[in-house]
């Protein structure tokens, strides 16, 4: 028999999550009939005491938002991609009882644009300069040695950006949302606003768009990717980051590579279908 092991979301709130709809689409693809996926809510002030009950039969754990720089002072080691952007995303219990931290959200961004046909572009825009823009630009540092405009709404987010700018030794160009059209020009746009934030923006996509990143997938599509796929213009969703991001989890937590995407991708479609 196989001997029984967990995983699990974490957040708050985190009814919406479909990581346990990936993972477990991939246990059962893997042939893990002993393994278990569930979801918990869980905010910063509880985070202690829940990582007090976890036992040896956990193998790991995701995080959103907001515990993605709660669980760091909680680790007993963080990898260089988490590190990068203080966010981590993924714990995984080692044999030896250690907490080891990751952040699959940059490698899954990149991932999802090759998946695409996006290797590598000249310069770049984001839309927003929340949690989810500063794996953006990580990711961006990987693929754009050019500049990387930030649309931002705030002085205090400009601030924030320009300081993973420097950190991540990335050339950034902090621009006023007011003047937001002129991102949808970038050879690559990244939006990484809440739902309805770029609405307005869906009237300005250009005749011949070149690629958008939403990270969106509840609703899908937004109205800036509906007109942007409407102009020709290559989309990259939410849900193609959150299976690509699920899948380094999967192999990370098992020990199994490679994580079968096209088995989580379809069961994510199905349940968003569902909603």
């Amino acid at each position: 028999m196989a001997t029984p092991r967990r995983a699990a979301v974490l957040g708050s709130p985190i009814t919406h999550s479909l990581s346990p709809v990936l993972h477990r689409a991939a246990y059962q693809e893997l042939g893990l009939a002993g393994w278990t996926y569930d979801r918990f809510e869980v905010d910063e002030a509880g985070l202690p005491a829940f990582f007090e009950t976890l036992g040896a039969e956990w193998a790991g754990l995701s995080l959103t938002m907001p515990l993605k720089r709660a669980v760091i002072p909680l680790l007993d080691e963080v990898g260089e991609t988490a590190a990068s952007v203080e966010a981590v995303n993924t714990v995984v219990f080692t044999e030896d009882g250690r907490r080891v931290g990751d952040n699959t959200d940059i490698p899954g961004i990149v991932a999802a644009l090759r998946e695409h046909g996006i290797g590598q572009v000249d310069s770049a825009a984001i839309l927003g300069a929340g949690a989810t823009a500063s794996s953006a630009l990580a990711a961006l540092s990987r693929i754009c040695p050019g500049e990387i405009a930030v649309y931002v709404r705030s002085e205090a987010r400009a601030a924030e950006m320009r300081q993973w700018a420097e950190r991540l030794e990335v050339a950034v160009r902090i621009a006023d949302w007011a003047d937001a059209e002129q991102a949808l020009r970038a050879p690559l746009v990244i939006s990484t606003t809440p739902a309805g934030v770029t609405d307005a923006l869906a009237r300005s996509v250009p005749e011949r768009p070149a690629a958008l990143f939403d990270v969106l997938y509840d609703p899908w599509p937004t109205d800036l990717a509906a007109r942007w796929s409407a102009y020709g213009g290559a989309v990259v969703s939410g849900l193609d980051l959150l299976v690509h991001q699920a899948v380094l989890q999967v192999e990370q937590m098992t020990g199994l590579a490679p994580a079968p995407l096209d088995a989580m991708r379809k069961a994510g479609e199905r349940a968003l279908a569902a909603r």
